[in-house]
Parts: structure tokens; C-alpha cells; sequence
């Protein structure tokens, strides 16, 4: 898939730090010209966490180099030259390229390449721009910092190969990049937390705590949860079901796959066809075909032995032709399609909406390899779906009703810092990448908005990042350390119910179509338990952990083994998630075992607890509380469970 350039507007909407950081990517190239004057350069925008430069150069950069290349970069910035915005036209622009002076410190014999091939995709009513510091000119439409000795703090953290323009057809490039901050402090904090997500890596931690596992013979991006890692997953949908209980959500379920006709009506093909599995081809088997496929055999028998009329051999040549045909069936690659036939099975009136249906549905998306990561991006994902049905009148108070569970679940997990990314279509793109119907674009996007305004909610609006069918709000997260996450997304839908003809009868007895709303507050279980497993470090509140108390013995003497063996039973009685050590190894060796695996609780369990009928509690992370009657320490577990405390 090619990668999009940005327009005019979206660069006028860069923050200070994105500006900071895009000329920072030009001081990377004024550094490298430096050393390797015979440096091509394609595209360096900012990115995420930093930015970077696509350059097609003979010499390999390593990390190695990136000593000597910030050299080169702090001289730059200390010389402080101001970054002066030059407009020319596209003649000029093409003869600049052509003698090899953009991206460049001077005229060179070779032309600028890439730079002569994005001036031919600048479309034809786009103002052309370059931008100068010191001798390096570069074909770029901004914004900037004022001058080179603002962008503060820099550093290059690593180099990859990239298409260019991300297609595989085209030539290979270096890609470098870097990261850069207004303060030394605030590069120091973001390297630090780099080295804190390292230890938190949901990777590392899911194969320690057996929480998950891959497995080549199953496939990539195909994740299978261990007993404590389905454990996480239970708990969220547990959390799930009792929280759209309450909010008047009706649960359903819906099949793995669908013909390809469901995806046709739904528009998910063609637009989403790079994201789903190929498709798999079914014959068709009823009386029918059984019928048809006897007639064919006696026609066979007919033909071979060459005693066949016209008639009979016109009709073996049909009779072939449809028992070849198949149906073509796709792995469910969303739960939208089919809840939207649900909706349409029973006669619906206005008394009905808003009507919520909700489901942990299994979806299948291809994602191309290179792309997989961990939980965060994977083939077979569990979403926390629900689709919401709902006359225009009804939109405001289900739109921020579905806001405000977002907004407690936050609260739940600890997470203080959320925004939420209200993206919008390019009209120029309709019925490419978005829905060809401008009015209902743009009558969705204003109510969205509204909403959005009025509930004082944290957001920012993106355009061209809406799904086909309708603006969308993905909700991004921050771990506890300051790391981002997309964790759920939030949508508008006006298509849909259109292609699947969704009618309810109104005051008036009259058709109407309704709003549908698709939202997953949870995101996907794999997802969502990847970013708290980093969130928590692994230290899961008590509701949440896997493994929710231990009980470990010190001695082997029998009636303290039934003892704790009672405590053990009376816990799994209340469905708590507890189990017992009693080996007959040391109690530092049995509280070092538990703490590895972050056991949340531990009841230490001796020969004086026992006379007491107590139990000593030890809690991960902070240590030894001292003893309990059993029967207090027994209760505040069960209320810490039930209250889902943090």
C-alpha cells in the first residue's frame, strides 16, 4: 500500500513538536550531504516518536555513523540559520530538480530523482514551496521552526530499509531515524521511558507469566491464550457483558464466516479487500445440485459412448458449467454485517431504537507480516462489538452515553491520559476510498462534532482517516508510563443501513432508515490485554489477576496441610482464583516463586495461623501485611473482586 502524502491542511495542523521535528529531518539531511554529498533524498516527514529521512545512498549507514552524523547536525544547529519559505512555480521546481539542486547543498550533476517524481504528483491547483537553511534547499510544503537552533534536542535511534513510497515495486531506500524534543530533559524522560517499556514489553511478560503463545505451525499473527492468559480475557468480558446489561445492550451471536455477497452489499468489498483472508470456494451441495449431478453422470455415460443428440449435448455442456460454479465464503473480517442482517429479520419500529446489540465476535483480518506485532497486531482478534440502531433524534444521548463508558472504564484501568481522534473523509477521494454520498458525509460529521464540543471531551479532528462508511473516533491511550496505544474506536455509520435496505416504521407508520453507531469501548481482547499487561507491568489489580491468591505452607506437618487445604477450598468455593505450595522446600523459595509470577496475594500459612485459624498475608509488590483471622482476610478479598478495586 503506497504511503499517502499529507495535504496543505493537514500540515497547517501540525503541533510545535511535529514542526520541531520536520526540520529536524532537514537538518538530518543537511548532515548527511555533508559526508555523503551524492545522497539522494525522497520524503522525511514527522512520524509518531520522532522522524525520518528516506535516502538512497551506496554507503550502508549503521548506527555506527550516527556519532559522526550528529555531529554534523549540532553544527547546523548552532549555526542557526532561519528556515525561509520559497515559492516558485512548477517550471521552476522541475528545473531546480533536474540540475540536481533540491535536497541538496548546491547544483549537481545528478537530478534530484525523487524529488522531480513527487513535483509530478503535486496536483495541478497546489502552491509548490521549498524551504532553505544555510546551503541545503528542499522541495517541501512546511511548516517549520523559525530557525535551526530552535529545535532543541535531538538524537538518531536507528536505520531500516523502506520502499519507496511504501510500494515493493519501487526502488529501495534507507530510512533514518531520529527523535527530537525542545528540551534535553524531555529527550532524557522519553529514552528513559523507552528503557521502563522494554521491561514492560507484553511480549516479554506474556511468555514469562504464560499469559500467551505463537506457534509457526498455527500461524503468524495467530495468538493462543494459556489458562492464566484466558483467565484476563474472561474477566474483561465479564466486565463487558455487566456493564451493557446495564446500559440496555441485547447480546447475540453471529457466524465465523459469510458468503461473499454479504460483503458486497455491506461495501467491505472492494474497499476492504486488502484486509481480508482470500476467500474460500464452496460447492454448493442440496437436492438440487444432487439431482443435477446424477442427470450429469447419465449424460456422461451418454457422451462417451458418442450416441449423444444436440439436445443432450448441449445440456452436459450446462450441466458441467454449474456444477464447477461455487460460493465463495470469507473469513469474518467484521461483526458489522452481520448484525446488520439481524436488525433486518424482524419488522422494526421507532418504539423498538435504539436497539443494542452487542457481542464478542471473532473476526479474522489479514495483516501483511511485516506489519504483525505481538497482541497489538494480529490475524484473529475478539472485539468487544456492539452496533447501535437509533433515529436521528436519538444520536446526541447515544453518542455520549457511549463516550461516557469509555470514560469509566478509563477510570477502572487508571488510565488519566486519552484523547480521542475524531477522524473525517477527503471529499476529493469519494467513492475511492470513502462512500460516494457528500450530503450524509457531511450531515454525520457536523452531529459528531457537535457531540463531541458539547460533552467537553478531549479530541482532535484528522481528515482522511474516516472508515468508507462514515466518520470515526479512535480513542488513543496512555500507559502509566507515558507510552500511546490505539485501544478502541467509535463509529458513525449512514451507509450501511442504506446498502442493507434497514427500515423501522416511524410516529407516521412511514419507512425510515436508521443511524447506526459502531463502537468497541474494550477494543479487541488481544489488544487491549497487551497494552494493560505493559499498563500493569504484569502487576494486575486482584479482579484481574490470574492467578489471585496463593497459599503457601510452611512445614509439611498434616494437620497444617488440611488446614490450608480448607482455606484453598473455601476460596475456590467463592470462585476465587487460588491455589497451594505446599511443597516441602523453604517459604523464601515458595514467596520467590510467587512473586516471579506476580501472584497478587499470598496466604502464608504456619504452624500459629493455624492455632488462630489465621492466615498472614503477603501482597505483591508490597510485601508482608502481617496476620489475619481467616475469616477477615477471606472477606476483604472477596469485596476487593466484587468492587473491582484498582
Amino acid at each position: 500500500m503506497s504511503e499517502e502524502r499529507k495535504t496543505l491542511e493537514q500540515r497547517a495542523q501540525m503541533t510545535d513538536l511535529e514542526r520541531l521535528r520536520h526540520s529536524a529531518s532537514h537538518v538530518l539531511a543537511t548532515a548527511i550531504l555533508k559526508i555523503w554529498p551524492e545522497a539522494q533524498f525522497a520524503a522525511g516527514p514527522p512520524v509518531e516518536n520522532g522522524f525520518y529521512y528516506d535516502i538512497d545512498l551506496p554507503h550502508r549507514i549503521s548506527p555506527d555513523d550516527f556519532e559522526k552524523i550528529e555531529a554534523e547536525m549540532k553544527k547546523e544547529v548552532k549555526a542557526n540559520h532561519p528556515f525561509e519559505k520559497i515559492e516558485v512555480s512548477r517550471d521552476e521546481a522541475l528545473e531546480l530538480g533536474k540540475q540536481g539542486r533540491l535536497a541538496a547543498l548546491g547544483e549537481r550533476q545528478e537530478p534530484s530523482k525523487f524529488k522531480l517524481d513527487i513535483i509530478e504528483n503535486i496536483p495541478s491547483d497546489e502552491k509548490i514551496s521549498l524551504y532553505r537553511n544555510g546551503e541545503f534547499i528542499d522541495l517541501c510544503a512546511g511548516p517549520h521552526v523559525n530557525h535551526t537552533g530552535d529545535i532543541g534536542a535531538f538524537k538518531l535511534t536507528n536505520v531500516a530499509s523502506a520502499y519507496y513510497k511504501g510500494d515493493e515495486a519501487n526502488p529501495q531506500l534507507q530510512r533514518v531515524y531520529g527523535t527530537a524534543f525542545k528540551t534535553r530533559k524531555e529527550l532524557d524522560d522519553y529514552f528513559a521511558m523507552l528503557e521502563e517499556a522494554k521491561k514492560r514489553d507484553h511480549r516479554k511478560l506474556g511468555r514469562e507469566l504464560e499469559l500467551f503463545v505463537f506457534d509457526d505451525d498455527v500461524g503468524p499473527g495467530l495468538p493462543m491464550f494459556l489458562p492464566r492468559g484466558a483467565v484476563i480475557a474472561e474477566e474483561l468480558e465479564k466486565l463487558a457483558k455487566e456493564t451493557e446489561f446495564a446500559a440496555g445492550y441485547q447480546r447475540v451471536r453471529t457466524p465465523h464466516i459469510a458468503r461473499e455477497s454479504l460483503y458486497l452489499k455491506s461495501g467491505h468489498l472492494p474497499y476492504y479487500a486488502e484486509s481480508m483472508f482470500p476467500p474460500m470456494e464452496l460447492r454448493r451441495e442440496d437436492d438440487e445440485f444432487e439431482n443435477k449431478r446424477k442427470r450429469f453422470d447419465e449424460l456422461q455415460l451418454i457422451v462417451d459412448s458418442k450416441r449423444e443428440s444436440p439436445d443432450e449435448y448441449s445440456e452436459f455442456k450446462q450441466l458441467q458449467h454449474e456444477l464447477l460454479e461455487s460460493d465463495k465464503y470469507y473469513l469474518k473480517a467484521m461483526n458489522c454485517p452481520h448484525h446488520h442482517k439481524l436488525f433486518a429479520s424482524i419488522p422494526r419500529s421507532y418504539r423498538d431504537l435504539p436497539l443494542r446489540m452487542a457481542e464478542y465476535g471473532t473476526c479474522y483480518r489479514y495483516e501483511k507480516s511485516g506489519e504483525l506485532f505481538g497482541l497489538m497486531r494480529v490475524r484473529s482478534l475478539q472485539m468487544n462489538d456492539a452496533h447501535l440502531y437509533m433515529t436521528p433524534q436519538q444520536f446526541e444521548t447515544e453518542f455520549n452515553a457511549v463516550n461516557e463508558m469509555y470514560l469509566n472504564y478509563f477510570k477502572l484501568f487508571g488510565i488519566d491520559k486519552y484523547l480521542m481522534r475524531f477522524s473525517t473523509h477527503d471529499p476529493a477521494k469519494l467513492g475511492q476510498k470513502f462512500v460516494d454520498e457528500p450530503e450524509l458525509w457531511k450531515k454525520t460529521e457536523e452531529m459528531t462534532r457537535n457531540v463531541l464540543k458539547n460533552s467537553g471531551i478531549n479530541y482532535v479532528e484528522v481528515p482522511n482517516e474516516a472508515a468508507f462508511y462514515g466518520p470515526k473516533i479512535d480513542v488513543q491511550a496512555w500507559s502509566v508510563i507515558g507510552r500511546e496505544f490505539s485501544i478502541a474506536t467509535n463509529q458513525v455509520d449512514f451507509a450501511q443501513p442504506r446498502n442493507f435496505d434497514l427500515r423501522y416504521k416511524d410516529r407516521d407508520n412511514i419507512d425510515k432508515i436508521p443511524i447506526c453507531i459502531h463502537r468497541a469501548p474494550l477494543g479487541t481482547h488481544e489488544r487491549f490485554i497487551g497494552f494493560l499487561v505493559e499498563h500493569y507491568a504484569g502487576n494486575f489489580p486482584l479482579w484481574l489477576s490470574p492467578e489471585q491468591v496463593r497459599i503457601l505452607t510452611i512445614g509439611d506437618d498434616s494437620k497444617l496441610l488440611d488446614y490450608a487445604r480448607s482455606v484453598l477450598n473455601e476460596l475456590r468455593a467463592y470462585q476465587v482464583r487460588a491455589e497451594i505450595d505446599d511443597g516441602t522446600d523453604k517459604i523464601n523459595g515458595k514467596i520467590q516463586r510467587a512473586e516471579q509470577m506476580k501472584v497478587h496475594t499470598m496466604f502464608v500459612i504456619g504452624k500459629r495461623d493455624m492455632e488462630a485459624n489465621a492466615v498472614s498475608v503477603r501482597v505483591h509488590g508490597k510485601g508482608n501485611l502481617g496476620a489475619k483471622p481467616r475469616a477477615e482476610a477471606i472477606a476483604e478479598i472477596l469485596q476487593s473482586i466484587r468492587e473491582r478495586h484498582a
